[in-house]
């Protein structure tokens, strides 16, 4: 018998139990073994009073950590009182599985070292990519390759946002509105919205593919909040969407890491995913561009990871062990590549905006004013080497006050 603990009863921790139910008795007659949920820790028993599992929860931390437990399953989230309780777990020598990105972009190595040293394991395949194995995926079945690069789309209520202001016209304010009412987005969206979430899961991506640790905080970041219907306009004209990605490449000597908005062609593999799905495109240098989609989060796609992480435990299957390397990246947060932008710049000087940018760069495409419907925006496509050619473009416009506001777009091929 396997018997499993579980922190948190909310959409995750409720889909995993209902998983176990179901699966209860599945590894019965191959390895003699039943699952068996002993208890369930809960802020609040009498929020669920009308609960099937209502015998097992419980307020009190000390029913969890019982000497007949070997599972305990983290569906908590956040850091506090997650961290304390699985390193609890883990020098109690209990397996332990989580969906926490949180916690394992912010402490992920230090709670595997514990692990390794409690001769345990901590699963965290649901921390990335909800119902999405990409975890094991790069673990095990790309172990031949030596990853390249990462492009991704890892926020599915970005995902959602972006897809209703693309396809249905909506303002940014409406599209978010209408994801809190479906159950996309929280009544507090920050996260998700400025690019926190997932540049959490790109660092725990990245730290794993390029074997050096890419701690999140240092990956450069820009969220979705100032895109406007303008912006699809303008991206529509280059046959392009909008995606809010996590991209990330290995050099000899750093990591490129960020996430931010970015025109990707309409009919690329990552500008097909809509609404709210993930996709994750991971180049190898054997086997090229491999693509992982599927739901990034939600009760059943999120519980089937979990669920996928308690089996690979029961089992004992001798799968190669997730590790974060000691070593941690040096990362560059500019991109290096030659590359397509656009530019909009809000000016009073709209004749000097125009010089300024036909004289900086070689290769530029000015809209007219008929086609941007603004006198008072100058909107222009130009190739650049890479990124710090057109930041110090946007310092020196800036600095000679001929703007009052730049916002820039990369725009990429595939």
């Amino acid at each position: 018998m396997a018997n499993i603990a579980m922190l948190g009863y909310g959409v995750v921790g409720s889909g995993v139990a209902e998983l176990i139910s179901r699966n209860r008795y599945k590894f019965k007659d191959e390895l003699d073994e039943e699952l068996v949920i002993s208890k369930i820790l809960v802020r609040n028993v009498d929020k669920h009073l009308n609960n099937k599992n209502r015998g097992l929860l419980t307020e009190n931390i000390e029913d969890i950590f019982n000497e007949k437990v070997d599972i305990i399953v983290e569906a908590m989230g956040g850091l506090n009182p997650s961290y304390e309780y699985i390193k609890r777990a883990l020098n109690m020598k209990k397996h332990v599985v989580t969906a926490n990105k949180d916690l394992m972009a912010e402490r992920g190595y230090e709670l595997l070292q514990l692990a390794k040293k409690n001769g345990v394991t901590i699963h965290f395949e649901a921390s990335v990519g909800g119902g999405i194995p990409i975890l094991k995926s790069m673990n095990e079945c790309l172990v031949g390759n030596e990853i390249k690069s990462i492009r991704s789309i890892l926020n599915g209520t970005t995902n959602f946002i972006l897809s209703k202001m693309s396809h249905n016209g909506m303002s940014y304010e409406e599209a978010l509105k209408l994801a809190q009412e479906l159950g996309f987005a929280e009544a507090n969206p920050e996260s998700d919205v400025k690019g926190y979430d997932a540049a959490r899961k790109l660092s725990i991506l990245s730290t794993i593919a390029y074997n050096r640790r890419v701690e999140w905080k240092d990956i450069n970041i820009e969220g979705i909040t100032q895109i406007d219907s303008d912006d699809f306009r303008y991206a529509k004209m280059k046959k392009c969407s909008i995606k809010l990605l996590g991209i990330s490449k290995i050099s000899e000597d750093d990591i490129y890491a960020a996430v931010m908005p970015v025109m990707v062609k309409q009919d690329s593999m990552l500008g097909k995913i809509e609404n709210e799905y993930n996709a994750i495109l991971v180049e190898g240098d054997a086997v090229g561009d491999v693509m992982f989609s599927g739901k990034g989060a939600g009760m059943f796609p999120t519980a089937s990871a979990v669920f996928a992480d308690i089996a690979d435990i029961v089992e004992n299957k001798r799968e190669k062990t997730i590790t974060f390397s000691s070593e941690k990246a040096s990362i560059n947060k500019s991109w290096d590549l030659k590359s397509k932008w656009l530019l909009r710049i809000k000016t009073q000087n709209r004749v000097e905006i125009i010089e300024s940018i036909s004289s900086s760069f070689k290769s530029c495409y000015i809209l007219s004013n008929s086609v941007s419907g603004n006198k008072k925006e100058v909107v222009a496509f130009v190739n650049a080497d890479n990124e710090d050619l057109i930041d110090d473009y946007i310092k020196k416009v800036k600095s000679e006050k001929h703007a009052q506001f730049v916002k820039k777009l990369l725009v990429l091929d595939k």
